[in-house]
């Protein structure tokens, strides 16, 4: 009988063993991940978060309002403004200033007088003016007694210059001078008649220039009269208009506007 080399038989047993491990119930290694195919997509960068609003503190300073335009024409489109200021003379004891009214009607300044010698005044006093021009339409929707006026250079303690013209022809030019008493004085500077007005039921534009010493009256067009005025010499001042009743009632006037420009 043949025996075996121990070195042969070692070498059995060494596979032997491999075998069973290999055949046994040892875990399996797991196969490794395969790389991706490609890189996964990232997610689009993000702005930044805004930093949070900062209040501005307010200021101790307002923002002022705009300036009041010194030249335009008034249209009466809407109630007058604090800006325009009312005076009232009593030509007679006949005289009552409340039986007289003025507002804005349908885009118009309507004057309607229930009484008779009133001398309504309107006087404009956002700006003063030493050159200016003042113009106006009126419509006369009553009877033919009446005067339309316009004003330059008013002056609460003084006076002002006035230009009257008459529904019927005739015009002046005063000075209108305000009394310690508070009494008005009418000083005339110079008169006369123009057949440029219209009379009745009729529309009339009359203008009124104060340029230096010069004071200058045009009806519908026409320049009537042009005077120098150096006795009384106001210089500046608010503008305005006006209306007259006399002894014949009633008195209604319309205006669709009233213009002040440079001369």
């Amino acid at each position: 009988m043949r025996i075996s080399s121990p070195i042969y038989f070692l070498a059995s047993l060494v596979l032997i063993v491999g075998l069973a491990c290999a055949l046994g119930g040892g875990e399996t290694p797991s196969q490794p991940t395969p790389p991706p195919t490609s890189p996964p997509e990232q997610a689009p960068p993000t702005q930044p978060p805004a930093p949070p609003a900062t209040a501005v503190p307010p200021t101790d300073t307002e923002v002022p309002s705009p300036p009041v335009s010194q030249f335009f024409t008034e249209e009466f489109d809407s109630p007058l403004t604090n800006d325009w200021t009312t005076f009232t003379v009593s030509g007679s004891a006949k005289a009552n200033p409340d039986d007289v009214t003025v507002d804005v009607q349908n885009g118009k300044l309507v004057w309607n007088f229930d009484s008779e010698d009133v001398y309504y005044y309107l006087f404009y006093e956002a700006n003063q003016y030493e050159d200016v021009q003042v113009a106006v339409s009126a419509d006369n929707r009553g009877r033919n007694n009446n005067n339309i006026s316009l004003i330059c250079r008013y002056d609460p303690d003084t006076g002002w210059y006035e230009f009257n013209i008459a529904n019927n022809g005739l015009y002046w030019i005063y000075y209108a001078e305000i009394a310690s008493d508070g009494d008005i004085s009418y000083n005339l500077v110079t008169n006369g008649g123009s057949n440029a007005i219209k009379q009745g039921k009729e529309i009339n534009e009359y203008t009124a220039t104060c340029k230096g010493t010069q004071l200058t009256l045009t009806i519908n067009g026409d320049e009537v009269n042009s005077v120098s005025e150096k006795t009384y010499g106001l210089r500046e001042g608010a503008v305005g208009l006006s209306v007259s009743s006399f002894n014949v009632l009633p008195i209604l006037i319309e205006m669709d506007w009233f213009k002040i420009s440079e001369p």
